[in-house]
This record gives structure tokens, sequence and C-alpha cells, in this order.
């Protein structure tokens, strides 16, 4: 009884969706000139802030940005010279570089986060 009980419970979880998390991405520009930035999930293409919209850094701006993603996610920054998408950071802007350390898990929380520096 306990171990049926038990296998209902794993197959109930196992068909549940991915929990949603937040998480923190602080960004700060450090380049002499204004960036774009975006992020984007890996597996499910999901772009953020999406719809043909980016994050505008000013020279010396920093920002904070908060996505919901789903838990487990592989959660990638592409950035760019605003005005020039040839001087890249990440996966750039079409997100379809090779990159190291541009890439974080979604397994955060809410006040938890990965800090980017655009540098030149």
């Amino acid at each position: 009884m306990i171990r049926g009980l038990l296998l209902a419970l794993a197959m109930l979880a196992a068909a549940l969706p991915a929990r949603a998390e937040e998480m923190t991405f602080f960004v700060m520009n450090r380049a002499p000139y204004g960036v774009v930035i975006e992020f984007s999930d890996v597996a499910s293409g999901k772009v953020w802030p999406g719809g043909e919209r980016i994050y505008l850094l000013e020279k010396g701006e920093s920002k904070s940005v908060a996505i919901d993603c789903t838990g487990g996610a592989r959660i990638c920054y592409g950035a760019w010279r605003n005005g020039d998408d040839r001087t890249v950071w990440g996966v750039g802007p079409d997100r379809d570089l090779e990159c190291r350390d541009c890439c974080h898990i979604c397994a955060l929380g809410p006040g938890k986060g990965e800090t980017i520096e655009i540098e030149p």
C-alpha cells in the first residue's frame, strides 16, 4: 500500500511542470559607450525582455534585471554595443556565439542573482 502510494506521488510529481523561479542579473556597463543586453533560455528559445525589446545601459550605468524562468533552465545573456552589433559579449545579438561564463542555471531565488560586467 505505501509503496503504491509513493509510486503514485512520484508519477504525479514527474507530470507537474517545472517550478518557476525568479532570477536576478546585476548588470554593470563599464564600456565607454551604451550597450544593449537581452537574456535567453537556450532550450525553449524564450527571450527577456522579448517582443523586439532590449535592455539599454548607458555608459557607466548599472541595472538590476529580474526574470521569471523555469527552474533548471540555462539562461544566457547576449550584449552588444548600441548601434553596432559587431561589438558583442556573451552569445551576441543572434544568440549563436560560443561563450564562457555567460550562461547561468535558473535555480536561485528572490534576492539572489548573478553579476555581469560588460567591459571594453
